[in-house]
């Protein structure tokens, strides 16, 4: 059995990725919601997706007020043979996800100011755990009743929350070149913020052992195990002190003596079917030992019962209650250039955010598991980004837009461990991800816009990333809303998207200790979205 019961994986534990990377996210704004294509933007959620874009704002002061509602759901399902449950549900909800943008535009130049959550966001809660938790508790039946102790059921109580958010604050300049070209640069300041709060406890099983005065009923499994190593111990000092009392026969030249003929030596005929029936009790063959190769069987076993005992002893601790309450935090500064290409009809936005390279340091009130060492630092980078993206005037009233994302995942770190090392992630992917969508915008008239638009996200994870915690799947989202505007200094964006997650199986090889099993990963989310943009 592991040291404990609670041994999990909390690297790149991105919570609600609907739009962006493993660890980004790039729905930020209403109107990204109810048109998932705006790195051509030349709106106010152009600080984000096209900040060269905003030279061609008009003249004045700007700020966009944006929120979304977010529900997913995870879905978990374990092929692992013995468990109570082969499905685990989690589920997240965001109902503040704001993303705030500022500008003021004089002429060429433009200043902007941006906070939002630029990764996680929101608390995932597992209230019956994970297969993870469980597939430990069911090994321990399995085990003793391989050792020749039936035990058919168990039980235990569980629960797991965990929380992540990648804040962004942001500043950036953009000046416009020409009618053509324009560029800009800025600073993103990235606070990364994680929580993870779980327990197991109450693990219980049957085990029918009348010898240490268990008859089948539900006990606690540590006192089981803690019952149990006295009791093996106390067999153990028996069988030492009946090898030691054959010292004195041995010391006195009897130890060539078969056993059998022991009352030669000095042994009664009583001693002697005493240590007889003991040895064939315990699994030995007595007929030809001598009284020394009797007392070395003694040693021997008295030493594996030892040895068991010691074993039991840790049982007893690894299905003690387990608790986990730890924070991480750090932070990170990300450059941005930007470059914008107007060709009247046609707008085209360009972007490259550069890696920051973070670390995460816990801090730690209980780790039952040993999972969080307070003051540790995790590996918590964020890649490099490119955007690309068009958007194309068909009429006045008619626009198309597309866009690209590329993340450079494979060089950057995202506290993954292989044989207890921090790996880069190249050890666990074989492609970065990236993202392509399209959409389309109609002026009904001055007041009203309608649109849509789809979203595809690819990932490059190898199996080997993959866990029933932190996984990554590829998706594909619809989009849709409007834009309401009551006069030219008021727009008001609502937007809807729903998130289809593509459905992942990892079949893990048998292992010493567990038999071979798949996992079956999946999601589906949905997300409501409100912008205000207004011009002064």
């Amino acid at each position: 059995m592991k040291r404990t019961l609670l041994a999990i994986t909390l690297s790149a534990f991105a919570l609600v990725s609907l739009a962006g990377g493993i660890v980004h996210n790039t729905n930020q704004s209403a109107s990204f919601i109810r048109m998932p294509v705006r790195d051509a933007s030349l709106g106010l959620d152009a600080v984000y997706y096209n900040p060269a874009g905003l030279v061609y704002l008009n003249d004045g002061f700007h700020i966009s007020l944006n929120n979304q509602y977010i529900t997913q759901t995870r879905n978990i399902k374990t092929t692992f043979p013995g468990l109570s449950r082969s499905e685990f549900e989690g589920g997240v909800t965001v109902p503040l996800f704001p993303s705030v943008y500022a500008v003021y535009k004089k002429d060429k130049l433009a200043f902007s100011l941006a906070f939002n959550p630029i990764g996680g966001g929101g608390s995932a809660k597992f209230e019956d755990g994970l297969p993870s938790f469980e597939m430990q508790v069911a090994s321990v039946p399995a085990g003793l009743a391989a050792a020749g102790i039936p035990t058919t059921a168990y039980s235990y109580d569980t629960e797991f929350e965990g929380s992540s958010a990648y804040y962004g604050i942001q500043g950036g300049a953009s000046y416009k070149i020409n009618d053509m070209l324009s560029v800009s640069l800025g600073l993103r300041y990235v606070m990364i913020s994680n929580s993870y709060k779980g327990y197991l406890e109450n693990i219980m099983i049957n085990p029918n052992f009348p010898s240490a005065g268990f008859t089948g009923e539900m006990v606690k499994a540590t006192e089981f195990f803690t019952a149990f190593s006295g009791y093996l111990s106390t067999v153990s000092a028996t069988l030492g002190a009946t090898g030691a009392s054959l010292q004195p026969i041995i010391d006195g030249g009897g130890g060539s003596v078969p056993l059998a003929n022991g009352t030669a030596a000095g042994l009664t005929a009583q001693q002697v079917a005493t240590l007889q029936g003991t040895i064939t009790a315990l699994g030995g063959d007595p007929t030809n030992l001598t009284i020394a190769q009797a007392q070395g069987f003694f040693v021997a076993t008295s030493a594996g019962y030892s040895a068991q005992s010691q074993a039991m002893s840790a049982n007893a601790v690894a299905t003690a209650d387990k608790k986990v309450d730890a924070t991480q935090s750090g932070s990170g500064i990300v450059p941005i250039i930007g470059v914008n290409l107007n060709f009247d009809k046609l707008n085209i936005g360009l972007k490259y955010e550069h890696k920051a390279s973070i670390k995460v340091t816990n801090k730690t009130t209980t780790d039952d598991v040993g999972m969080f060492p307070d003051k540790v630092e995790t590996p918590s980078d964020i890649p490099a980004m490119l955007s690309l993206g068009a958007g194309y005037k068909v009429t006045e009233k008619f626009k198309l837009s597309a866009g690209f994302h590329y993340y450079f995942d494979k060089g950057v770190e995202y506290g993954k461990k292989l044989n207890g090392e921090f790996v880069k992630n190249d050890k666990v992917m074989d492609k970065n991800f990236w993202e392509f969508g399209f959409g389309a915008e109609y002026e009904i008239n001055d007041k009203w816009l309608v649109s849509a638009g789809y979203l595809r996200t690819q990932t490059g994870v190898m199996d080997i990333y993959q866990t029933d915690l932190s996984h990554s799947l590829s998706t594909n989202s619809i989009a849709g809303g409007l834009r309401f505007m009551p006069n030219e200094k008021i727009g008001i964006n609502l937007g809807a998207m729903n998130t289809m997650y593509l459905e992942n199986v990892r079949d893990f090889s048998a292992t010493e200790t567990l038999p071979a099993y798949s996992e079956t990963y999946n999601r589906k989310a949905f997300t409501v979205a409100i912008g205000i943009d207004l011009s002064f």
